[in-house]
């Protein structure tokens, strides 16, 4: 793929592990982070499904943490601003959706297919789709529907329409 969306996965994650941090020690945040990393990386690819979109957001940037900051009530340090800048809104949106809702992340994981992303099959994302009790027990803030919701609702009728629609209709 031309673009790399590295960048922007993983500040969307960093501020979701941050935004919503796991108990525990490092093994539980690490658990937290690759269960989040997963949920963002399909939220961004059936964002961007192809590599122009991914191209565009590369060159205009993803807009920032600002109105999720807004959301959830917290606030970065004037340090944080650079990362922040590469925080996606709609993104962080939908990755919080997956990870509430196991049922849409498994048909977000299909509908990956429809990509240009070349999804090696479900055990990519299965910390995401079939988590351990181990990954459900890192996340209890990450995974928390009521926790989540303010996040989720902001462009929940968009992921609707993504996966009913197929990520390249639905541009």
């Amino acid at each position: 793929m031309p673009a790399d969306l590295a960048p922007l996965i993983a500040a969307t994650t960093q501020w979701l592990t941050r935004a919503f941090p796991a108990g525990g020690g490092p093994l539980t945040a690490a658990l937290a982070e690759a269960q989040a990393r997963q949920a963002v990386t399909v939220a961004t690819w059936l964002r961007y499904p192809t590599d122009l979109d991914a191209a565009l957001v590369v060159l205009t940037g993803p807009g920032g943490s600002a109105r999720l900051d807004d959301v959830t009530g917290g606030h970065g340090r004037p340090a944080d601003m650079a990362w922040r800048s590469w925080v996606d809104e709609v993104v962080a949106s939908w990755a919080a959706h997956l990870l509430t809702a196991p049922d849409a992340a498994k048909e977000a994981v299909k509908a990956l297919e429809e990509t240009e992303h070349g999804v090696t099959g479900p055990a990519e994302f299965r910390r995401l789709t079939a988590p351990s009790a181990h990954d459900l027990a890192a996340t209890a803030l990450l995974r928390h529907p009521d926790l989540l919701e303010p996040i989720t609702r902001l462009h929940h009728a968009d992921l609707l329409d993504r996966l009913r629609l197929g990520p390249a209709r639905a541009c």
